[in-house]
């Protein structure tokens, strides 16, 4: 051998691992060829730098055991090492059977993962243009149901459009039978005030002529003909006014429902026209798992639906009312208008009956007069009464008060603490329904001493009555206000 000069790499006792990638160290293989040479521990000064180069020219140095057995000359013969004629025995560690295993070993894992690799080569390829394909297929579907989704937006949208024109038309004719109603209602404050002024005016009459004849009681029926009309008009105009606030709500969810379905519209139709060349797309992470959705198709489609038909109930509701408005201006006019005619004709003959009334008003002073006095004489009586029951109250709370003293146990509730206790509430009670009995008569002799006053002025004021009726009532119920004005259109 000529390589006594040139160093070659060893196998040192740990050697350092290897990438899996190549054939594995001899060392990996160090297992297999446990125990086979006894190991002996060397001292330091019998360990030799590890150079293969140094044993390569054996034939030509003969090693001599001179510098072992002097630096073993300590040593015991239990811990001495044999000896050992050649050091290449000493070191070697494999055979040739175990050199050719390692390689052959080495061959069939070296054939074993290039047919994993060939393998995993055609089946990466395969799983490739498979997803290619599925991920083209999913992006096809997707875009298609982005397509019909469009679709389904458009034909609402076209729905929303036509119901809220109908709906906007049917406001607006509402409104402006609103604006009639509230001009006929106006045009009843008038004949209203009439009424109630010949009202006023009546109520100036003194004595008997306040009387409820039958021009009063024609009065108040047209006063109330009046207000039941403008009841009856004020709660169709609440009703116009709710009708108007729910046509407006339904026009609302209409026109939010429609800039919703316009909205969804833009960006479907965006997302139904990007592909993957498209600007403006990029990741969302975490965003397939954001479910941010409210409704399903059937609740969507049901939503819209529903607010079709609501538009369509309040459409149909605002129709029914006006022409339930346009009824109600007629009705309202006619009843006014006769009611107005029944009231002159009352006045007329009020005006004849009341001189027909002079005669009878001393006989109703005489009675009235006699009754006043008798009250009177029945008020004195009721004081009296009164009067003469304080004295037995007075004797039974003092029998009560005596007996508070009596000592310890003779503080009895006996019999006769009973009854005083019964006598004490009964004078009570006495006393006061006569007290009762005294207001009421008391009010009533009040009310008998207004009606002799009324009767003593009734003569003097029958001048004054004439003047009420003829004069100043008939005199402002010449003008009522026409049909036209009544239902609106003026």
């Amino acid at each position: 051998m000529d390589l006594v000069s040139s160093p070659l790499s060893a196998v040192h006792a740990h050697p350092r691992s290897t990438p899996t990638s190549f054939l594995p160290a001899i060392s990996t293989m160090a297992s297999s060829y446990k125990n086979r040479v006894p190991y002996y521990p060397l001292s330091q000064s019998f360990s030799l730098p590890w150079m293969p180069s140094t044993y390569y020219k054996t034939a030509a140095i003969n090693p001599t055991l001179a510098p072992l057995s002097k630096s073993c000359q300590g040593l015991t013969p239990s811990k001495s090492l044999p000896f050992v004629s050649n050091r290449t025995t000493l070191f070697t560690r494999y055979t040739p059977d175990d050199w050719y295993r390692s390689n052959l070993t080495n061959y069939k894992e070296s054939e074993a993962s290039r047919h994993n690799a060939e393998r995993l080569r055609v089946e990466t390829s395969r799983m490739i243009q498979d997803k290619y394909q599925q991920t083209k297929k999913t992006q096809g579907e997707s875009t298609r149901n982005l397509g019909l989704r469009v679709s389904d937006i458009e034909y609402w949208k076209s729905e929303l459009c036509v119901e809220l024109d109908g709906m906007i038309g049917e406001t607006n004719a509402l409104t402006d039978v609103k604006k009639r109603l509230e001009r006929a209602l106006i045009e009843t404050e008038a004949p209203l005030q009439v009424s109630q002024e010949c009202l006023l005016h009546r109520e100036k009459r003194m004595g008997i002529d306040l009387v409820h004849d039958d021009v009063e009681k024609q009065l108040f029926l047209e006063v109330d003909v009046i207000r039941s009309c403008q009841e009856r008009m004020q709660r169709y105009l609440e009703r116009v006014k709710a009708q108007l606030a729910s046509s407006r709500a339904a026009q609302h969810e209409l026109e939010r429902d429609l800039a919703n379905k316009q909205a969804a519209h833009r960006i479907d139709s965006k997302c139904h026209y990007l592909r993957n060349t498209s600007d403006g797309i990029s990741y969302y992470r975490g965003v397939e798992r954001v479910d941010a959705t409210i409704s399903v198709p059937e609740s969507w489609a049901k939503f819209t639906d529903d607010n079709i038909l609501r538009s369509q109930s309040e459409r149909a509701a605002s129709a029914k009312l006006r022409d339930n408005i346009e009824n109600l201006l007629v009705v309202t006019a006619n009843e006014m208008w006769r009611q107005f005619n029944a009231v002159n004709v009352a006045f007329t003959n009020r005006i004849a009956e009341t001189a027909d009334a002079k005669n009878k008003i001393q006989t109703h002073l005489a009675k009235t007069l006699q009754e006043i006095f008798q009250i009177e004489m029945n008020i004195e009586v009721i004081r009296k009464a009164i009067r003469d029951k304080v004295p037995p109250l007075k004797v039974a709370q003092t029998r009560l008060d005596e007996r508070t003293r009596r000592p310890n146990v003779e503080l009895c509730r006996d019999s006769a603490q009973i009854r005083l206790v019964n006598e004490v509430y009964e004078i009570d009670e006495t006393i006061q329904s006569l007290q009762q009995r005294l207001r009421d008569a008391e009010d009533t002799l009040q009310m008998l001493v207004h009606s002799k006053a009324i009767l003593e002025h009734d003569l003097a004021v029958k001048a004054n009555s004439l003047f009420i009726d003829q004069e100043k009532c008939m005199g402002m119920r010449k003008a009522f206000p026409c049909t036209a004005r009544l239902v609106g259109y003026v």
